[in-house]
């Protein structure tokens, strides 16, 4: 049968019916939901590191102006009006999340536990308080809407009018500062995936997410626009001193390959000056430095220690150095250039980067422990590494992956745990990402029930009409099945003498049920007895009696 053209709101009811069925197959667990809430946390911790940096930049603005009033005061301005746009934006993306919050777990704030207002007087969102986090309809239907109207597309806006309000400041050849504000504020639609249709902005980060992986990429949003003004502002205030060489710029200059990264991995950044003279390459020293009055009441910033000294490659001094610890790591020194005067004209840097443990998740999917005998489904993961990329490998039993992401595991020796470590290849070379143990037990051994009980009071009439013996694991979460492969009924007769029958089935035959009515009477007892089992594995176990009182 033929059909019309679909509506905007059709096409949108069928695309979210997808993301649904999707994310109810990939069945994401609370260990991988959780991870979102440390990412966001060390997104938190670079961005308040970013509002230290400009806070203090801002205060040297004001310093300079009290010094010469005529020479700074024209980029103070300039660095102030950034201040307030940079915190405007920032408080809108901030106020954004506090929404979807709400709508997501409750509009009074005393009652919404995710939502803590800080000593500010600013609302944050906790995520570890934030209920069903992987939840999408309050994301979807704020930033989405119901005809992808919604405020991802202003926000879309508001930070492209950001990001040309900075680029006003910048003076156009000085082109390496323009491709930094165009790179950290890149709004662009990402290309498309191999054999997919082309995706929105919007669309890729924020349609059909679990609102705790957005409120990280929102989080990430907002530290950009921290990034961004203090890569405009430090350029603002060397220009206070450009005039004083033959070059018209002077910047200096700090480029990390990033601010927050995996143990392990190697921390890099170019620290050079904007503006250089070929014939007179600067000096970059590494150490700690100050500020010391000189005898003329003027101030000169000195070095109190020098840690090193950097080689420079076109113009560039290069620092490199491998993360050995965790935490938050600060390093800084001077960049000097001999001036126009012959004397050397020193400009000081202070950086910052944040060293965190691999974020490793291995998650049971379905217990906490390794049963012998049997696979074991477990999920691996490394928060920004591919499943492709993963290797997995085990101490005391095998493992073998049956999907990306999707392990199997059938451990050896009940006696000892079993020891999962994950590697994977980045950037040319195999890292380590941890290790994890889990307990190893032995399968538990099942129940017997006849007529679905496993003993007590019974009707005669029931017993009688029972076919089969059943073993039966009772709260377990596996889907396991063992089969009785013997027993044995005994009861006492009137008379006071023991008789039994043996059955090497689980069945009740016509013979056993036979037995059963010439031998078992109201008030008395009936015991199936001696009872084995076989499971998956194909051990043999031994299940206790059922004893029953025949009513």
């Amino acid at each position: 049968m033929g059909h019309g053209k679909e509506t905007p709101r059709q096409k949108m009811i069928g695309m979210m019916y997808l993301v649904l069925t999707a994310m109810l197959a990939l069945n994401v667990s609370a260990e991988v939901l959780d991870a979102f809430r440390l990412v966001n946390e060390g997104i938190k911790g670079t961005m308040e590191n970013y509002e230290k940096k400009n806070t203090s930049i801002y205060k040297d603005f004001e310093a300079e102006v009290a010094k010469n009033p005529q020479k700074a005061n024209e980029w103070k301005n300039q660095a102030f009006d950034v201040r307030s746009r940079a915190d405007s934006m920032f408080n809108y993306i901030q106020d954004l999340k506090v929404e979807i919050v709400k709508d997501h777990q409750g509009e009074n704030i005393q009652e919404n536990a995710a939502l803590q207002e800080n000593e500010a007087g600013r609302v944050e969102v906790d995520l570890e308080k934030l209920k069903s986090k992987n939840k999408t309809d309050a994301n979807d239907r704020i930033l989405i809407g119901e005809n992808f109207d919604g405020e991802a597309y202003t926000m879309k806006k508001k930070l492209e009018e950001y990001r040309d309000f900075l680029l006003q400041y910048i003076d156009e050849d000085d082109t390496k500062v323009v491709e930094t504000i165009n790179k950290i504020l890149n709004t662009a639609d990402p290309p498309p995936t191999e054999g997919r249709e082309q995706k929105s902005w919007e669309v890729k980060y924020f349609y059909g997410i679990p609102i705790a992986a957005v409120m990280p990429i929102m989080s990430k949003l907002q530290g950009d626009v921290r990034n961004a003004e203090s890569e405009v502002i430090q350029y603002l205030f060397q220009q206070i001193d450009a005039g004083s060489f033959a070059f018209n710029k002077l910047e200096a200059t700090v480029i990390p390959n990033a601010n927050y990264l995996i143990q392990g991995n190697e921390y890099k950044a170019e620290v050079f000056l904007a503006a250089r003279d070929t014939t007179a390459p600067p000096q970059v020293i590494v150490g700690a430095w100050d500020s010391v009055r000189q005898e003329d009441g003027s101030y000169e910033v000195e070095m109190t220690r020098v840690d090193d000294t950097l080689s420079i490659e076109g113009g560039k001094g290069q620092f490199v150095k491998t993360t050995s610890s965790t935490g938050v790591h600060e390093w800084g020194g001077i960049i000097q250039l001999m001036g126009p005067e012959g004397n050397y004209i020193r400009k000081p840097f202070r950086q910052s980067y944040e060293v965190a443990e691999p974020n490793l998740v291995i998650s049971p999917t379905k217990m906490n422990v390794f049963y012998v005998g049997i696979p074991n489904p477990v999920s691996i993961s490394v928060p920004s590494v591919p499943p492709n990329k993963i290797r997995a490998s085990i101490q005391n039993g095998s493992i073998y992956k049956t999907r990306p992401g999707e392990y199997e595991v059938k451990p050896n020796d009940p006696d000892s745990e079993c020891l999962i470590s994950v590697s994977a290849q980045m950037d040319g070379q195999r890292r380590s990402y941890g290790t994890k143990r889990f307990r190893v037990k032995e399968l538990p051994t099942p129940t017997a029930q006849v007529a679905g009980k496993s003993g007590g009071e019974i009707r005669e009439e029931i017993l009688r009409a029972q076919s089969v013996v059943l073993a039966e694991m009772e709260d377990f979460l596996f889907d396991l099945e063992y089969t009785i492969t013997q027993y044995t009924i005994t009861t006492t007769d009137r008379g006071g003498y023991v008789k039994s029958l043996k059955r090497e089935t689980n069945r009740i035959d016509p013979e056993a049920q036979d037995w059963l009515r010439q031998n078992v009477n109201r008030g008395g007892r009936v015991n199936f007895e001696d009872l084995r089992a076989v499971g998956p594995d194909g051990t043999v176990k031994k299940l206790n009696p059922i004893t029953f009182e025949v009513q």
